[in-house]
């Protein structure tokens, strides 16, 4: 099974450098980017069909970028003038400062988990067991951050402001890869809905993440590549895979 060309189903990176363009070079690949999935944001009509009021909650939990966008955006929709006294609890130091696309950074009350993940919050919002809190979702979300808040006790609401829907391929896209990498089930579920007569034969599959990994298998397909605690992040699982494969010629 010796591999080429590589789909990562996400955005190319902005960053000048990236694990991936490192995998071209020292593989020889080639790493081709092409989202299986894309967001779209629930209009403030729909929204409102929830019956969530934004003004009732004096605290905010936001677990990624994407969160922060579309709560600023319904915000403005829904003609919601953001208070400075409210407070914002982050999964990541990174996610609190994308919050400074749309506040003063210094002037509103911050706080973020020092480990990147859930469990590291939560000791802070039950030192603020006085506020009452959001968390902006998506429709596929992740529901193991919510268990852990669950498992702990906390009082919260959730929000589901955007949606992940299928990034269709046209009929000039061929599906003409080595290796296809997914990073959420609606990534794969993509896949089937996109290319119902999809064959895996020698195509080499990578996941991220347990309810990926399901995914994959629930389509009947083969998983070839996952992270582990050797190897954290997709980039580093393909670069072990490919360390033990021949190079394609």
């Amino acid at each position: 099974m010796a591999i080429k060309r590589i789909l990562v189903s996400q955005p190319r990176p902005t960053a000048a450098k990236s694990p991936y363009f490192d995998l071209e070079t020292k593989y020889g690949v080639e790493v081709v980017f092409r989202p299986f999935i894309k967001v779209e944001g629930l209009s403030a009509k729909e929204f409102r069909q929830s019956r969530i009021q934004i003004p009732d909650y004096s605290a905010i939990i936001f677990t990624a970028r994407t969160a922060i966008d579309h709560f600023f955006r319904l915000c403005k929709e829904t003609r919601y003038n953001v208070p400075e006294t409210l407070k914002y609890f982050c999964i990541s130091e990174t996610i609190a400062h994308y919050l400074q696309k749309y506040i003063v950074y210094r002037k509103r009350k911050i706080f973020y988990s020092e480990t990147g993940k859930i469990q590291g919050l939560i000791p802070l919002i039950q030192k603020h067991n006085k506020e009452t809190y959001l968390m902006p979702v998506s429709d596929a979300h992740d529901d193991t951050k919510a268990s852990a808040l669950d498992e702990a006790g906390l009082q919260y609401t959730q929000a589901i402001m955007y949606r992940t829907v299928s990034n269709d391929f046209t009929p000039e896209e061929k599906l003409d890869y080595d290796m296809l990498t997914f990073f959420s089930p609606a990534g794969v579920k993509s896949l089937v809905s996109n290319f119902p007569d999809f064959e895996q034969g020698d195509i080499a599959i990578g996941a991220m993440g347990l309810p990926t990994i399901e995914a994959v298998k629930d389509a009947g397909l083969r998983l070839d590549v996952t992270t582990s605690p050797e190897t954290p992040s997709m980039a580093a699982a393909i670069d072990a895979f490919l360390a033990k494969k021949p190079k394609k010629k």
